[in-house]
């Protein structure tokens, strides 16, 4: 694990403790720090100043890099006269040639320099990337002699990442494919400091259904990992479905952990095209690993989502079977204090549009039965408490929506939920009264 954090506007130890929560949340670790002994913290490039200085000042001495003098102001109105002459962006390198008599004036003046790396032009830069094949780059589209270290001391990405990469003894760099100019820039780096690059390859980007690339500025929380934790999504689906977007095993199979991810990831199948972030087809993964994953795991990851409700009057066994009867309707585990409240609230709410469900003359009979019928309910029986209501549709000829459906508003407060024999098991003998009485209550006596 490696922090990039030399950009000081963009570095927040919230931010940082927000990328470890999210990347732990998905059962994505590390094993590697600069304390191997402890937790295993990162490696932060804030804490390798010097060492990128000691570097920058061998490049200088070995004629790759020299000192620049240029204050932002005028950096600023180079750009501003480029843009007047519709010229490309970039440095002009009026530094690179300063004489000795110069820089001294310069820094006796109390000019503090940055360093920046010479870019020579004209030259094609060239490699095999792992994904896109073989990349040109022409040097005169990298913006001209590149600053390494800001003269405030900070090394700048370009030049940290070729640092740390060596120290780390990285083989293989995967990224995105907006870095692609930035490899040809990190590359002119590696050959410089005489040492052979990793291997290089750029993936696609993620875009939404507009075709637009995901980014915090146009999408907000939909980039955030911890929106999706807090929705009630399995970490194992959000893993799954990055995973797939951009790559599939050889055996063509959608569902997969990260482990088998690990096992069976090859570079060369990772698709050139971009990926498309498609929520619903999210929603269809996040439902399957709901359904999917044990019972115990979703009941637990349930728990934060009932915190309305007192949990402590229902036994573990009766928790997990709650979470069971109503998890094949969820896609998300948000959803779950909604879909559950009947099992929770002291009386049911019967909307006004059920309301006429359980006033028919029909209605009446099958409540009044079930009443009438209390003592021969198996209670805690799924299975038995349903065949006793079908034993009463027997004895009242009446079958389907005309027998289920007056017990459901009764008993859910809907005419459409759970299965009939759980809901009746787990409220049990006292709750499933009241609630029969209730609803014979709200209706018209004749």
């Amino acid at each position: 694990m490696r922090l990039e954090d030399t950009d000081e506007v963009r570095s927040d130890e919230n931010f940082t403790q927000d990328i470890f929560a999210g990347l732990k949340w998905l059962g994505i670790n590390w094993d590697e720090g600069p304390d191997i002994g402890g937790p295993y913290p990162p490696y932060r490039q804030t804490e390798k100043v010097d060492h990128y200085h000691s570097i920058a000042r061998k490049l200088i001495e070995s004629g790759h890099a020299y000192h620049c003098f240029c204050a932002p102001e005028e950096i600023n109105q180079l750009k501003e006269e480029q843009k007047q002459a519709s010229v490309a962006p970039g440095y002009d390198n009026r530094c690179r040639h300063l004489t000795d008599e110069v820089v001294s004036k310069l820094t006796a003046e109390g000019r503090i320099p940055a360093i920046r790396f010479k870019v020579e032009q004209p030259r094609i830069v060239t490699w095999n990337d792992g994904i896109k094949g073989s990349i040109s780059i022409d040097t005169s589209d990298l913006g001209g002699d590149m600053v390494i270290v800001k003269s405030n001391g900070m090394a700048i990405y370009n030049f940290a990442v070729v640092i740390d990469d060596i120290d780390m003894k990285m083989t293989h760099v995967i990224r995105g494919e907006d870095h692609i100019h930035n490899t040809a820039k990190q590359l002119l780096i590696y050959e410089a400091l005489g040492v052979t690059p990793p291997e290089f390859a750029h993936t696609a980007l993620i875009f939404d259904t507009d075709r637009r690339k995901l980014s915090k500025r146009h999408h907000g929380e939909m980039v955030h990992v911890d929106k999706y934790r807090q929705d009630g999504y399995m970490p194992e689906a959000i893993v799954n479905y990055l995973g797939q977007m951009s790559w599939n095993p050889a055996d063509g199979r959608e569902m997969f952990t990260l482990e088998e991810a690990c096992d069976m990831f090859e570079l060369g199948q990772v698709s050139k095209s971009p990926a498309v972030f498609d929520v619903p087809r999210l929603n269809w993964f996040n439902g399957s690993y709901i359904r999917s994953l044990p019972l115990s795991l979703i009941t637990d990851r349930s728990l934060p989502f009932l915190e309305k409700y007192d949990t402590k009057q229902y036994s573990r066994e009766q928790l997990e079977e709650i979470v069971s009867v109503v998890r094949e309707g969820l896609t998300t585990l948000s959803e779950i204090t909604n879909a559950v409240n009947f099992f929770f609230d002291k009386q049911v709410n019967i909307p006004a549009e059920v309301n006429p469900t359980v006033c028919t003359d029909n209605a009446k009979k099958v409540l009044s039965a079930v009443l009438s019928h209390l003592s021969d309910f198996p209670w805690g029986e799924q299975k038995g408490c349903k065949d006793v209501i079908d034993n009463i549709g027997k004895e009242l000829g009446l079958k389907g929506k005309e027998l289920y459906w007056p017990v459901r508003a009764a008993l859910q407060g809907r005419t459409s939920g759970p299965d009939l024999g759980s809901t009746l098991s787990i409220l049990g003998q006292a709750r499933v009264k009241s609630r029969i009485e209730g609803a014979l209550g709200l209706c018209p006596q004749t």
